[in-house]
């Protein structure tokens, strides 16, 4: 006994189903067989691109020079929420010049090339950075050598995230 098979619709790409192997170009593209945006897809980028961004940018600015400044300001003028306004205002206007530089560098170098490049270049920073604290501490002939110590303070920031960076 021989059971006929089925005519279906997804094995025949001329009777209307999809064609073989878009499903799999849908998936790898986010998009539905359908040729439309997959929506849980953009959603799962989006959050954790926007969760990452904002875990990193919040973490590195606590306790940052940004962040005492803007204390400092808010006591002195007994204003917060205009010193709050200027100081957010600056942050974006900071981040937008990082995120149109970023997307203009990723033009022209590959992006592990250019997460190396950056890892190297907080190591050098806090490598640099620490010199300039360790001289600024040897008088020479009574003159103390390099730029301000708070300048240290990058140091234990610095050459950490350029090690992260680099692995």
């Amino acid at each position: 006994m021989a059971m006929d098979p089925q005519p279906s619709a997804s094995t025949s790409p001329g009777e209307g189903g999809p064609e073989p192997g878009l499903s799999q170009t849908a998936e790898a593209t986010g998009a539905s067989p359908s040729g439309a945006p997959n929506a849980t897809a953009d959603q799962t980028t989006f959050t954790s691109v926007f969760l990452a961004t904002f875990s990193t940018v919040f973490l590195a600015e606590l306790g940052d020079k940004t962040q005492l400044a803007a204390l400092l300001l808010s006591a002195e003028s007994g204003r917060p929420v205009i010193v709050f306004l200027g100081a957010s205002l600056a942050l974006i206007c900071s981040s937008l010049v990082g995120v149109l530089l970023g997307r203009w560098l990723a033009r022209f170098i590959p992006a592990q090339l250019l997460e190396r490049l950056a890892g190297i270049l907080m190591v050098a920073l806090g490598l640099w950075l620490g010199r300039q604290a360790v001289l600024s501490f040897l008088p020479v002939s009574g003159l103390a050598l390099g730029g301000p110590p708070n300048l240290a303070a990058l140091l234990p920031v610095g050459l950490p995230l350029g090690l992260v960076r680099l692995a």
